[in-house]
């Protein structure tokens, strides 16, 4: 049986006890104001009323009741952040009250005239009268809204509310501080102690963009798992590349797997060098390689050879063993897709750990930002920069970046120096990202002074003309490096005779997480993405052929 994930795309707050923490008269009172049974819904009594003037007259006394009780209304102080969160990520927004048109519109002002006008429904009792009799509030403003009931979430602190939205099949989220947060009894259903919980709900249940699963949501993933395997040196966290395994005592074991998704012009060679650039970064050496081939229905035999021959060359000319793997023809993907399983082996003193880095430390860069994403800029889109006015011979230049994006060579430099205290190297979400998971892996603040930031030319121009950012860009090619201040001259020294560029872009400045930047002496901001660059572009490209395929398809 397929499973059939939840997907937010709308969100109906329930006003009573969900926007409003004190929200008077309560539905007893409301009822007694007009002489209906306890037992009897209220929109049912009163559409049973065939007297119209004695209807009318229900509804004043009603709507005078509840617009005195609106000024004694109080507003959850989480309503206004969380309706921008919502609008930020498109999400539709509207609202439901038991109250009355007149009283519904001044407590969703007394939120704020902002929060207010976020709403693209407002829902009341006068809605319901107009309904047929026994109709599900929750259906009726999916109905209003426009959107599928299961991709609508119901946000409520009422119980009877809470169990018509899961009756209509929405995603219901009741609030109450007296039940354990988390998963409900049934896949759709959610409880939350408070309004701001919802937004970890919302985090959870919008589509993910193409690139890494964002780090946030990672390290909370990572953190159910219990690692008491003593051999286990370096567990799986943010920042964290590669796992160790001690397995002699002298003699540790360093695991990584990563696969290439992007790049089909010499994905073979990605593929050797992403993963054993990653084994390189703890000061190990690689060894051995295992591949898992996915290709696409309608591949031909040579296009595979290709591949295959392409891992066989850089596994060769960087001493590593293509020791085994998996092969297959599949629909579940357009394009190759090669994951590689990569190891290596580091004696336990050599091993770098980037927990052993430490204030003052420096933070150096080798070449400069986004290597790999320049090559695959160049490879994938060349007419679209011909195009936007690049020379042809500019063009080929970037797309031999590609022979630039092993660290290998000052990886192993920097092992070799007792100074060197971490190492990572800059892959998707560029330098803005390595930088960071570098701080969270190694538990420091680090400072960043973004004029001292290398860029090539070359890298620079293709930016502008795309208009992207090239810290956000992936950067395969660029290696991280802390060392200890008076180890730093001597390593850059190194690295420089190796003929590779080395910069000194900032330091290390305190226990803790978070970038500090300065541009010209002064504090700047650092830049983050959600996702990286290189896959924006991609999928702005992706919109503009299918918006092109359309009009072509209009005018034929």
């Amino acid at each position: 049986m397929q499973h059939n994930p939840l997907i937010i795309k709308a969100v109906l707050f329930h006003l009573e006890g969900a926007l409003c923490t004190v929200c008077p008269p309560d539905e007893n009172a409301r009822k007694a104001s007009i002489g209906c049974p306890s037992q009897t819904p209220l929109a049912e009594f009163i559409r049973s009323v065939a007297d119209a003037e004695r209807q009318h007259q229900m509804l004043s006394t009603l709507e005078q009741l509840e617009l005195t009780a609106a000024d004694s209304t109080g507003v959850s102080p989480d309503a206004g952040a969380l309706m921008q969160y919502l609008a930020d990520n498109n999400l539709q927004i509207a609202v439901f009250s038991h109250n009355g048109p007149a009283a519904t519109e001044k407590i969703l002002y007394a939120l704020s005239p902002v929060a207010a006008s976020a709403f693209t429904s407002v829902l009341c009792r006068q809605d319901l009268l107009q309904s047929p009799p026994g109709v599900n509030p929750v259906r009726l403003a999916a109905e209003k809204m426009h959107v599928t009931i299961d991709g609508l979430a119901v946000v409520t602190a009422d119980a009877n509310f809470f169990e018509q939205a899961r009756q209509a099949g929405a995603i219901a989220v009741r609030i109450d501080a007296s039940v354990p947060e988390g998963p409900g009894d049934t896949q759709n259903s959610f409880h939350i102690h408070r309004l701001s919980r919802f937004k970890n709900i919302v985090r959870r249940l919008l589509p993910l963009p193409a690139g890494k699963l964002p780090n946030d949501l990672l390290r909370e993933f990572l953190d159910q798992f219990v690692f008491d395997d003593s051999s286990i040196i370096i567990n799986p966290g943010v920042g964290e590349d590669t796992a160790a395994v001690d397995v002699t005592p002298e003699q540790v074991l360093v695991l990584k797997s990563d696969p290439i998704t992007f790049a089909t012009d010499a994905i073979g060679q990605y593929a050797v060098l992403v993963n054993a650039n990653d084994i390189a970064t703890s000061g190990a050496r690689p060894r051995w390689l295992l591949t898992t081939l996915l290709f696409p229905p309608g591949i031909t035999a040579l296009e595979i050879r290709r591949v295959i021959d392409e891992l066989k060359q850089f596994c060769r000319r960087w001493h590593i063993t293509l020791c085994g793997g998996h092969t297959e023809i599949t629909d579940a993907v357009t394009r190759p897709v090669v994951t590689g399983m990569m190891a290596g082996t580091v004696t336990r003193h050599r091993l770098v750990d980037k927990r052993n880095i430490q204030p003052g430390d420096r933070v150096l860069l080798t070449k400069a930002v986004a290597v790999e994403g320049t090559a695959i800029i160049a490879r994938e889109f060349g007419d679209r920069l011909k195009k936007a006015g690049m020379a042809a011979t500019e063009i080929e230049t970037c797309r031999e970046f590609l022979s630039r994006i092993s660290i290998l060579p000052e990886a192993q430099i920097a092992a070799a120096s007792e100074a060197t205290s971490a190492m990572h190297d800059v892959t998707e979400g560029g330098l803005a990202t390595a930088i960071e998971e570098l701080g969270i892996a190694g538990g420091h603040r680090i400072e960043i002074d973004l004029d001292a930031i290398p860029v090539f030319e070359q890298t620079s121009r293709i930016c502008r003309l795309l208009q992207i950012n090239p810290l956000g860009l992936i950067g395969s090619g660029s290696l991280l490096i802390c060392c200890r201040q008076a180890g730093c001259e001597p390593l850059m020294e190194a690295i420089c005779a190796a003929g590779i560029q080395i910069t000194r872009i900032g330091k290390v400045v305190g226990k803790g997480h978070g970038i500090t930047a300065t541009r010209a002496g002064r504090t700047d901001s650092w830049p983050h993405f959600d996702v990286d660059e290189i896959a924006r572009l991609f999928s702005s490209s992706l919109h503009r052929g299918r918006k092109s395929q359309k009009q072509f398809q209009g005018s034929a």
